[in-house]
């Protein structure tokens, strides 16, 4: 096979996935590895979206640039894809696999009281999705449980929980998890105002490891309960490490 000659279409496709692999868990961005490749980024991003397939000569640079090989047999018709969409950030599930698991989920009251509000969220791999996804239990309000998709883009270092509803949006912005695996942010969603209004609302949020909780608690959390002042030093992570910020309400930075 000569240099310029295409890659047949199973051995293209096996190829972007390793290469989207290897972008997800070394976190850096398609133009930053299409630099070191001395290849354009209008090259990669057509060879990774599958709009024309790779060239030898193109996979021998992306080879060199990331030190690793990438050709090998084509992969089987029925094989599960193990990375997510481009638009959740084409992650690995190998490099996203820490993260699945159950979270004491925190946030500030709504209702004004001095208070917390604590459920439970917990993330899966969803194979048909080839994502990871999230849903919510042990809440109150059972109706309003929210579920939906994982979005980590290399680009922010960010992780977003992400519902859509019939066009509405609730978003949970998280930070890298610290070294207990705990994830901290700012959670927008809506809240019911006067009469029948809905009324944007944003409040910290701070995802604990249930298997690090000694005694999780679940529901309204108020002064006087035993997890109270545990349960509001973790929400006040959130601004005291500079996970998320709301300036002009009281966060000087």
């Amino acid at each position: 096979m000569q240099s310029w000659e295409w890659l047949d279409e199973a051995r293209a496709e096996e190829i972007a996935r390793v290469v989207r692999e290897e972008l997800a868990r070394r976190r850096i961005s398609r133009q930053a590895l299409a630099d070191m490749a001395k290849i354009s980024i209008s090259t990669l991003e057509k060879a990774l979206s599958g709009r024309r397939a790779f060239t030898l000569a193109t996979v021998i640079r992306l080879e060199e640039a990331l030190g690793k090989p990438l050709r090998s047999k084509a992969p089987s018709p029925s094989a599960t894809p193990t990375y997510a969409p481009d638009e959740l950030g084409a992650y690995a599930r190998s490099v996203v696999r820490w993260m699945e698991g159950r979270y004491v989920t925190l946030r500030p009251l709504f209702d004004g009281r001095d208070g917390l509000y604590s459920y439970l969220t917990t993330i899966d791999w969803d194979g048909d999705a080839s994502c990871l996804v999230f849903h919510e239990s042990k809440r109150l309000d059972p109706d309003f449980a929210q579920q939906g998709w994982v979005s980590m883009p290399h680009l922010s270092g960010h992780i977003y929980l992400v519902t859509a509803e019939s066009g509405q949006y609730r978003l949970a912005v998280l930070g890298r998890p610290t070294i207990a695996g705990s994830l901290y942010g700012i959670l927008t969603t809506l809240l019911v105002g006067h009469g029948s209004q809905l009324v944007p609302a944003a409040s910290p949020i701070a995802l604990i490891r249930a298997d690090r909780d000694p005694a999780p608690a679940y529901g309204r959390i108020e002064p006087g309960h035993p997890a109270y002042e545990r349960y509001k030093a973790e929400v006040a992570v959130v601004t005291a490490r500079d996970f998320a910020r709301f300036p002009g309400c009281g966060d000087g930075r």
